[in-house]
């Protein structure tokens, strides 16, 4: 008797903890990534082909375990789906700009939430102009992550405020970007940080 009245309520109990790991997004592949999309408001496709990201040969940020391979039925023209290992990223800094409070405290702390595990460190400038300079340094973005910060795809700054540049390490370089009299993992002086390059959003 207790056996009958306890077991559907151990089974609903190994069902809820199976849904939990099921929508955990280190994890997650394929349309468990989709369906958490759905909840957060961001899909994996693109509305524009993201161009110049797919592997090549000699060619820097696209060469090996840098450029995303073009699947049979991709188009030539670029990438429309994001794969999972970006799209988990995007979902991540899309779940944390969703619980961030508009504080600068609080956008450095997103982007550790969503970028962390990859090594990429962010420095914001504040342009004074309802504008800011965001600097990514450590190891630098993906070509797609790339694209998609030029395409204003990441969600990480304040509303109503508009990101003029993004500051990148070189390709093919890791660690702090320059700054002047500046000591640290993001940023560092003459002759310890390399020049960065700049991205302008579209």
């Amino acid at each position: 008797l207790v056996a009958a009245i306890t077991a559907p309520l151990a089974d609903l109990q190994e069902t809820l903890e199976d849904l939990r790991q099921a929508f955990d997004l280190a994890p997650a592949v394929g349309l468990q990534l989709d369906r958490v999309g759905q909840w957060v408001g961001l899909s994996r496709h693109l509305q524009l082909p993201l161009e110049g990201v797919y592997f090549a040969w000699d060619e820097d940020g696209v060469g090996w375990a840098e450029g995303v391979w073009r699947g049979p039925f991709d188009p030539d023209s670029g990438l429309i789906a994001l794969p999972d290992d970006v799209y988990r990223q995007l979902l991540r800094a899309r779940v944390a700009a969703n619980a961030w409070d508009g504080t600068r405290d609080g956008a450095y702390a997103a982007w550790e939430t969503a970028f962390a595990d990859e090594g990429s460190l962010i420095v914001l400038q504040d342009n004074q102009d309802m504008s800011i300079g965001i600097g990514i340094a450590g190891l630098a973005p993906s070509r797609v992550l790339e694209r998609l910060l030029g395409g204003g795809a990441l969600p990480l700054k304040p509303a109503g405020v508009r990101v003029a540049y993004y500051a990148l390490p070189p390709t093919g370089i890791a660690g702090p970007l320059f700054g002047w009299d500046c000591d640290g993992p993001a940023l560092a002086g003459w002759g310890e940080a390399a020049w960065p390059r700049i991205l302008a959003p579209e």
